[in-house]
């Protein structure tokens, strides 16, 4: 008996490890694990890089994102990858924005799910302590914050809820403790609740003064993009990473969860019809005059001056271009000030791709809901209803010399300050069309009491002035016409520089005069780092950059190895300025910039000056919180 026992256990230990045959062990996966998601800020990230990494900080796999639903699938490049898997994504957003978003899936299993937003990027930041991007930039040598992110995701996922709840409540979850923010598996970007928590809410990474990572949550429907609830990131993941911590003892707000936009998120999941419709009359060959009349913009006023005639034009050209809507995401509320729980206009962005599925524009105007439309769509495009636009952004400007070395004659350099744009022109809805002259003169109170006066420049923004009243200003082509720069003007201070900044701009236009406020949407940064700032390829002491190149219209240019060091900042603006040496005004010449991720082109209109010149070739770029970089190259005689 006892012999017959001991075989039995012997037969069922050899049965364990494979038999005794030398086969290989039953617990090793024999085909590698697959992983899927979605990628997202509310609209899809379309064609947008994703890269893996596993618990080793080793790559295990790559992929590019579909271009309608922004889905990805890959076969990781391992059998046995090691726990957490890391996830990157990198890609425009329907904004126009360039996103860096990362994602994590602690446990490995044969078939994962990892979706990639703002909401899982919160997780992972909470879960590591500090920004998310560096640390999987240097993987391979960070095994100890990939143990830790593992550890500490299941908790830091828990915690996000709870500075979110009142989305949670709004939108209906029956049970929140079961929504899983990592993977979902029914998740899609279709203005489901899950896509709509992504869109209620603004979620930002930052530094405080002490540089202590932070992160920042607030409603995005509120007239300013406050940062509700502030949560000390290292402070969060040491609480997450104790047994019995408490978290909420890194919330360094008053406000413990951000407030939400009610009545507005119980309108919202109809919103992707109006895509859907705007399609189709794009798909029907609509001419201007039929546009017009449509239902879809019968209600449409303004939009920062573009009129429903210029709307129409615009749809007729997607039209002749064979062009079509992506979804759209939500950017911001429209009103001057929000009902509490409600926005009436909502600011919209989408991508526009043409018939190979290429993007080829951006489109944003704003749209409004009729709860009692029976016959049309709920949503339809309605503008903001202002005249003309104006913004403030923060602004960092570097000046180089034309081998790419910075410019000692610049003091400071880099310099920062406020980038102020009162739109003075209009601007072409179809190419071809002439700007016309928006308004003379304007005024913008700083919140801190001072006023600086704006006038017209035959520019599309209007200038710093410094004589009061003036409406006929000499640019100067570059960035000082829009900066209020720290060591120019004497009175701009702390006050002036935090997100959230107001500041009201005070003009008369077709004979009425109006205000205007806007938000500073983050702070300006004290000491910019040089890599942001932009800067072309293969200029150097011994290849610089010539004036007569920059003259000539044949010049090609690149900015490839900045945009791969920087994946969250996207050129916006590239200008050639000729400033006749005697004085007078500039010759400015703007050169589209193509949408990424394309980083290169040709400055095709030649400039021929009629005496002596200074030749200047400036880039901008902005980051996703509307941080301006300026860089200036001096041409080389």
């Amino acid at each position: 008996m006892l012999y017959r026992l001991a075989a039995l256990v012997l037969t069922l230990l050899l049965a364990s490890c494979g038999g005794g045959g030398g086969g290989s062990d039953s617990t090793t996966p024999s085909t590698p694990p697959t992983l899927r998601g979605v990628a997202a800020t509310g609209a899809p990230l379309v064609n947008a890089a994703v890269s893996v990494v596993d618990g080793q900080g080793k790559l295990v796999g790559t992929a590019t994102t579909h271009p309608t639903d922004g889905s990805y699938s890959l076969t990781l490049g391992t059998t046995s990858p090691a726990a957490p898997l890391f996830i990157q994504v990198r890609g425009m957003d329907a904004a126009g924005t360039m996103q860096v978003l990362h994602s994590t899936v602690p446990t490995i299993s044969a078939s994962m799910v990892g979706h990639v937003t703002p909401m899982s990027n919160a997780i992972v930041a909470l879960a590591l302590g500090t920004e998310p991007a560096p640390v999987f930039a240097a993987a391979a040598t960070s095994g100890s914050q990939l143990s830790q992110l593992a550890s500490a995701t299941p908790a830091a996922a828990t915690f996000l809820k709870t500075l979110v709840k009142n989305q949670l409540t709004d939108l209906k979850f029956t049970d929140p403790t079961a929504l899983d923010l990592l993977a979902d598996a029914s998740f899609a970007a279709n203005k489901g609740a899950h896509d709509l928590l992504i869109e209620a809410v603004r979620v930002d990474l930052a530094r405080s003064s002490r540089n202590v990572p932070l992160l920042q949550i607030g409603n995005k429907f509120l007239a300013a993009p406050t940062a509700e609830v502030v949560v000390d990131l290292p402070t969060a993941q040491t609480e997450l990473l104790k047994a019995s911590g408490t978290p909420a003892n890194a919330i360094t707000s008053t406000l413990k969860a951000a407030t939400s936009a009610t009545t507005l998120l119980g309108n919202l999941p109809g919103l992707d019809e109006l895509g859907a419709a705007l399609n189709q009359l794009i798909a029907q060959g609509r001419d201007v005059s039929t546009i017009l009349n449509n239902a879809l913009v019968s209600g449409y006023d303004k939009h920062n001056s573009r009129t429903k005639t210029d709307l129409a034009s615009i749809l007729s050209t997607y039209t002749s271009a064979n062009r079509q809507f992506g979804r759209f995401q939500l950017v911001g509320c429209a009103d001057d000030a929000p009902a509490s729980g409600n926005c009436t206009k909502v600011l919209v962005s989408a991508l526009v791709s043409d018939s190979t599925g290429a993007v080829v524009d951006v489109f944003a105007d704003a749209v409004s809901y009729n709860k009692a439309a029976t016959t049309t769509n709920k949503w339809n495009l309605i503008g903001n209803g202002k005249k003309l636009s104006f913004a403030v952004h923060p602004l960092a400007f570097l000046a180089l010399a034309a081998d790419g070395t910075t410019s000692s004659a610049v003091v400071p350099n880099p310099g920062i300050g406020l980038q102020v744009e009162i739109q003075a022109q209009t601007p072409d809805p179809i190419p071809g069309n002439p700007a016309t002259q928006l308004l003379s003169s304007a005024t913008v109170q700083l919140p801190g009491g001072f006023s600086i006066p704006f006038g017209y420049c035959s520019r599309p923004m209007l200038c710093v002035s410094s004589t009061p009243g003036s409406t006929s200003l000499v640019p100067t082509g570059g960035v000082g016409d829009v900066a209020i720069q720290r060591a120019a003007v004497g009175w701009i201070g702390t006050v002036d520089s935090v997100r959230g900044a107001k500041f009201v701009a005070s003009y008369t236009i077709a004979s009425a005069n109006e205000t205007r406020t806007a938000y500073l949407r983050a702070d300006v940064l004290g000491d910019p780092a040089a890599a942001r700032f932009p800067v072309l390829d293969g200029v150097s002491a011994s290849n610089p950059l010539f004036a007569a190149s920059l003259q000539s219209g044949t010049l090609s240019i690149s900015w490839a190895t900045w945009a791969a060091a920087n994946p969250d900042l996207r050129l916006v603006e590239i200008k050639r300025v000729f400033r006749p040496t005697a004085g007078g005004s500039p010759t400015v010449l703007d050169t589209t910039v193509p949408l990424p991720t394309k980083t290169a082109v040709t400055l095709s209109t030649a400039h021929t000056p009629a005496g002596a010149v200074t030749s200047e070739l400036w880039l901008q770029a902005t980051d996703p919180q509307g941080r301006r970089f300026h860089t200036r190259y001096t041409g080389k005689t």
